[in-house]
């Protein structure tokens, strides 16, 4: 064995991916010939760090559990929708989080809710953020399954360190009392520290009669509204007016 292939088998070994296949296109190409060892070294780290980086924001990307890919680039900002791109710029800098700030998505169906709460899931990713998105139905489906396990005391700590949370498709089924009480824990673990993202077909203020009981429900919207960031979407279906 060669001492260049002892090298690309140590760095393997070592799960130095980047940097492998860095060093192993550098004895294809012939690239080292054209660097200083300083230049060829701060290369090889370099690569390693962007490869690092990238499979980072893959593992968070996979764990969010996005349904589709999105991008903040590719929002429509047609005057129909009455959407502010400024504010969108803004939220896109993820200062929201920094200060636990909620942001709510209010829009009939097929106006965009979902792609722009999946678009700022992905931007949070790719600064390294825990991101869960789920629709919220599901969500309270799952979490009862734990409590019925003995294990609710976990998923709710899971979504406590998560860092946004996304909850779709909020207040499309009334809420039952375990349901009411689980949101509850969730908003409350979250509350003034973590940001959560609320897409919705009906108006916040309908949201009261959604959660079905109005002790709990003044407790959580009292918590969530405080501070929140609202983004009314207008305009006919994006589906229908692509065909989709």
């Amino acid at each position: 064995m060669s001492m260049n292939e002892e090298t690309l088998s140590r760095m393997q070994h070592m799960r130095l991916l980047g940097m492998h296949a860095a060093f192993k296109a550098s004895q294809e190409n012939f690239t080292l010939d054209k660097m200083t060892n300083d230049e060829f070294i701060s290369w090889l780290i370099t690569n390693e760090w962007d490869d690092r980086c990238n499979r980072t924001i893959e593992r968070l990307v996979k764990a969010a559990g996005f349904r589709y890919e999105a991008s903040l680039e590719h929002i429509d900002y047609d005057v129909d929708r009455e959407l502010d791109r400024n504010l969108i710029q803004r939220l896109a800098d993820l200062g929201f989080m920094s200060e636990g700030r909620n942001l709510f998505i209010v829009g009939s169906t097929g106006t965009g809710k979902s792609y722009i709460a999946t678009a700022l899931g992905y931007r949070a990713c790719q600064k390294g953020y825990r991101v869960l998105y789920t629709n919220t139905a599901r969500l309270m489906a799952q979490l009862k399954v734990a409590k019925a396990k003995g294990s609710i005391l976990q998923e709710l700590k899971k979504i406590e360190r998560t860092e946004l949370l996304i909850l779709d498709d909020f207040g499309l089924q009334p809420l039952d009392t375990t349901a009411r009480n689980l949101l509850m824990d969730i908003i409350e673990d979250r509350h003034g520290k973590k940001s959560t993202i609320i897409a919705s077909q009906i108006p916040i203020g309908a949201w009261y009669e959604a959660i079905a009981d109005q002790t709990v429900a003044d407790a959580i919207m009292d918590r969530i509204i405080h501070g929140a960031i609202k983004i009314q979407l207008k305009g006919e279906s994006m589906r229908k007016r692509k065909n989709i």
